[in-house]
């Protein structure tokens, strides 16, 4: 990626009083207070500058592992021009290699053989783990900054902070235990923010805690630590933007946050953040793309995932855990992540009586949440057939997942899911999803409860007043409309190159102008009376009736499976 920038002179030179630096003297610097940082490069085809890697926390190592992030203290003089890329510990379930053959099988109709890809053994002895990648480290908690050489300049011409650009704050997906700020390129966004002779918008991405690092909870790990320090992490970073995004020429009061999957589950967990009760989200808008999260709010769940990992690194305590290496943690965080039961993760977001007091569909329908927000809601067509076992063949197994799912669920309630919500066999009929076999009824149970609905709930949360679209370019896996997200050019991942560029406008001038507009794209309409949804589909973009606007969602939303 790296080959495709240039350096070019921005005219700006060192600041009174501060440390030269190995870095080069051809770059824009910013005083952040505690520290002084340089733009990394200079992008000459884009016109944009990229400050990577900028601290917004303390190291979360040591004592501070577990625990709430630290906003950085003092001041480092010396100017950093954030050439150490860095990213959190990764894991990844094992079932994701069964996951690779299966669902192409599986939409070309073969019939499953139970056989397994890939292997996690070296040859007939122990189990051997993946490699790391080097950029991996605890002290992970950076962001990067993506500006527009114009808005940068005019950042310096002005004492105003909040009469600057608009900006996007994207937060990563991969099932809270794998993904990295920089894994997509900002370029074609940010040229799609001045597709109508606008400035654009500045870009920023944040790395969050992963796996046991940044989502272990439960009663133990709370005495004497915090859960979900990946949604504390995502608030500091998204404060950091409040308070410094002025010296790249952004507007605090015009800030936008997107995110994909676990990233689009995090933004909803910071629409509920503390029932709403301590004062409004560090954003005013939000795209929220398959937005999702397992649905945890067993204290003994919790407990028992946290033991699980205490005893995989051999010690009894949290206390006894922060003293250990980081190649400690991380590899019992890899081993416990890899064996996942099928289409779980093991961490994620759970329910801890303070930031997530309670489940965010719960929160949305009593009133709990910050309603001073404007909303872009995507879903894909079919976001439950990643996820889902190809041994559940039957009445018995479906029976056995969804006690496994949800494990303080009452037989009754079981029965319900079934018989009455899930039958063996639903039949599709317009404008709604069906299924005629055992696969496609657990692809709709998860799509439904883990996914979608959860988009249908903030359409109700915000009186409908929300922009709502589905994407189903075939086949419309999850996952599949982030290639069209980051479109930069043609792509093997892009089978439509208009429908990229139609969502990217529409998300660039939401983020511009708090609606999704284009000057050659189809109107795209208010959510209103849960019929108003646009669909992208591969060749064209039409108004469409909204599938999950169900009683199933309404149902899932009561938590009575609790």
């Amino acid at each position: 990626m790296k080959a495709s920038f240039n350096w070019a002179i921005a005219g700006v030179t060192l600041l009174a009083g501060v440390a030269a630096s190995p870095v080069s003297s051809t770059l824009p610097i910013v005083d952040l207070g505690y520290e002084v940082h340089q733009a990394f490069l200079y992008n000459s085809t884009g016109g944009f500058y990229n400050f990577s890697n900028i601290r917004y926390a303390q190291p979360p190592v040591g004592e501070l592992r577990f625990r709430a992030p630290l906003p950085p203290t003092g001041r480092n003089t010396t100017v950093d021009n954030g050439s150490v890329g860095r990213i959190c510990p990764q894991a990844s379930p094992a079932w994701e290699l069964i996951a690779e053959v299966f669902d192409p099988d599986y939409l070309e109709g073969k019939p499953y053989n139970g056989s397994a890809a890939g292997s996690t053994s070296s040859g007939g002895g122990a189990p051997s783990l993946p490699p790391q990648d080097p950029r991996t480290t605890e002290d992970c908690l950076f962001l990067d900054v993506v500006v527009p050489q114009k808005i940068f300049q005019d950042a310096s011409k002005t004492t105003n902070d909040t009469c600057g650009a608009p900006v996007l704050v994207w937060i990563y997906g991969g099932g809270y235990t794998a993904g990295e700020k920089s894994a997509y390129n900002a370029a074609g966004l940010i040229k799609a923010s001045q597709a109508t002779n606008t400035d654009g918008i500045i870009f920023v991405s944040l790395n969050y805690r992963l796996g046991a690092f940044g989502w272990i909870s439960g009663p133990t790990l709370q005495s004497d630590g915090v859960a979900n320090a990946g949604l504390y992490d995502q608030r500091l970073a998204l404060q950091w933007v409040q308070d410094n995004i002025h010296l790249f020429g952004g507007d605090p009061n015009r800030v936008t946050v997107i995110g994909e999957s676990a990233g689009g589950g995090s933004i909803i967990h910071q629409i509920t953040a503390f029932g709403g009760l301590q004062g409004p989200a560090p954003f005013q808008q939000a795209v929220v793309q398959s937005g999702a999260f397992q649905n945890v709010v067993s204290n003994l769940q919790e407990e028992e995932t946290a033991q699980t990992f205490l005893a995989l690194l051999n010690v009894n305590t949290i206390e006894e855990a922060r003293q250990l290496s980081s190649e400690a943690l991380i590899t019992a965080n890899i081993i416990q992540v890899a064996n996942s039961s099928y289409g779980d993760f093991t961490y994620g977001p759970v329910v801890d009586g303070l930031f997530a007091p309670a489940i965010p569909g719960k929160l949305l329908l009593q009133g709990s949440y910050d309603h001073d927000l404007t909303l872009m809601l995507g879903h894909n067509a079919d976001e439950g057939l990643l996820f889902t076992n190809p041994a559940i063949q039957n009445d018995t197994s479906f029976n056995e997942y969804i006690l496994q799912a949800f494990p303080t669920i009452q037989p009754s309630v079981a029965s319900y899911i079934e018989n009455v919500l899930y039958p063996p066999n639903m039949p599709g009929v317009l404008g709604t999803t069906g299924y005629s076999d055992e696969t496609g009824r657990v692809v709709l149970v998860l799509s439904e409860s883990t996914f979608t609905c959860n988009m249908f709930y903030l359409d109700k949360a915000f009186n409908n007043q929300t922009y709502a679209y589905q994407f189903s370019v075939p086949p419309g896996l999850h996952g599949e409309d982030i290639p069209y997200t980051f479109f930069n050019g043609p792509s093997a991942s892009v089978v439509s190159d208009p429908i990229a560029i139609a969502l990217q406008e529409y998300i660039t001038s939401f983020a511009i102008n708090g609606k999704p507009s284009g000057p050659s794209l189809p109107m795209f309409p208010l959510y209103t009376n849960a019929t108003d949804i646009i669909d992208l589909n591969a060749t064209s973009i039409t108004e469409i009736l909204d599938p999950i606007a169900n009683s199933r969602c309404d149902w899932w939303q009561k938590e009575l499976y609790v």
